[in-house]
């Protein structure tokens, strides 16, 4: 099987962007839903992943690379099934992508971040990752 892609949400308040890129790589902790849980499983080292900010902005910011694959997540309690992914910055898109113009663009009415919106660790499929690339490369909001 080829490299995957995801879409992975942080509250940008909570744990943005930019703190990634200062801090080189980070662990993606918190997640508290089967489904996402799942997904972190899934992820191999070397797939990608869309960084989006929720909440606030609602946009995709950047490309993270999957660094090292899913370990018990050191924040939730002992013996409970949260597991994490290592991440790393690969860089920052042209222009976000926001939630509003992947909702405008109907090829990507399928993405898990519209039909699963409240999901925070979402598939992507090689063509709507495709898409939302070039979409940030002629992105002006």
């Amino acid at each position: 099987m080829g490299k995957q892609y995801w879409l992975m949400k942080s509250e940008p308040d909570a744990y943005a962007w930019g703190q990634l890129v200062k801090d080189g790589t980070g662990i993606w902790d918190g997640v508290r839903n089967h489904t996402a849980k799942l997904n972190l499983m899934a992820m191999k080292k070397g797939d990608e992943a869309l960084f989006y900010h929720s909440n606030i902005g609602k946009e995709c910011v950047g490309i993270m690379e999957i660094t090292e694959e899913s370990f018990p997540d050191p924040t939730a309690e002992e013996g409970s099934p949260w597991v994490v992914v290592r991440v790393a910055p690969v860089r920052a898109l042209t222009h976000p992508v926001t939630l509003a113009a992947i909702k405008a663009e109907p090829r990507l009415a399928d993405m898990d971040l519209i039909r699963q919106s409240r999901l925070s660790v979402g598939r992507v499929t090689p063509t709507e990752w495709q898409l939302i690339l070039k979409m940030s490369e002629t992105a002006a909001g």
